[in-house]
């Protein structure tokens, strides 16, 4: 398969048409579950097909070894390219791999305005003209709403779209169907998905589009065993 069939064909594409054409630029999105369910496979999935469609990606991780994250992309890489027996499989991969910047910060003690500022250097500065920035691991428990307003403001500046992974707990609580941990930010919020576990699978729930709360089942699901985002038979 070329690859414009491949993203032509991506299971994305539902999420997009479920979405007003997705987070879209100047925007930022949520992916929200519990530990361990699969944020980090469905943000490496959403930066991924960006990258198949020529764009830039920046990841930011709090992870003390980002070696794990190249993984991760190397394993979504390989099985979206096995599935669709994507044609000159290592040229499209040593294209994408140049467009791809993991950026690394410690959790404790760091400060949203020092993400923020190597996120901007690298991209005026480094000359890297990312089109996606993915947060993975941010702690939502301990920012305001005035501090996490700076990141709407920084991908309005910059033209990029921002997403989020955010971590729930057993007893965590939820105010019309949004998690409370995202409620305080929730005006600079275009899209949130929460990771909903199943038996064989994990359900992809749309509980907040852009100006629209609501409870949509997206028929998409995150397979764990290939962990990768499909359509629900």
């Amino acid at each position: 398969m070329v690859k414009k069939e491949l993203i032509s064909r991506s299971p994305l594409r539902i999420l997009e048409k479920s979405t007003n054409g997705g987070v879209g630029k100047g925007n930022i999105g949520v992916i929200a579950a519990r530990k361990g369910v699969g944020k980090t496979a469905c943000l490496v999935h959403i930066a991924t097909d960006q990258l198949f469609q020529g764009k830039h990606v920046i990841h930011v991780s709090f992870a003390q070894n980002t070696n794990h994250i190249v993984s991760w992309y190397e394993h979504i890489f390989e099985e979206i390219s096995r599935r669709h027996k994507l044609d000159c499989t290592m040229d499209v991969h040593d294209d994408i791999i140049k467009r791809r910047v993991i950026m690394n910060f410690r959790q404790d003690g760091v400060q949203s305005e020092q993400v923020q500022k190597g996120i901007r250097s690298m991209i005026k500065e480094g000359n890297f003209s990312a089109d996606l920035v993915v947060v993975d691991g941010y702690d939502f428990s301990s920012i305001s709403a005035e501090e996490f307003s700076s990141y709407k403001k920084l991908a309005e500046e910059l033209g990029i779209e921002i997403w989020f992974s955010a971590t729930l707990h057993r007893d965590s609580s939820f105010v019309n169907g949004i998690p409370s941990i995202l409620t305080p930010v929730i005006n600079q919020l275009a899209i949130i998905i929460m990771l909903e576990p199943r038996e064989g699978h994990i359900r992809l729930k749309l509980v907040k589009d852009h100006e629209s709360t609501l409870s949509e089942d997206l028929h998409l699901k995150l397979d764990p065993q290939i962990l990768l985002i499909a359509e629900e038979a």
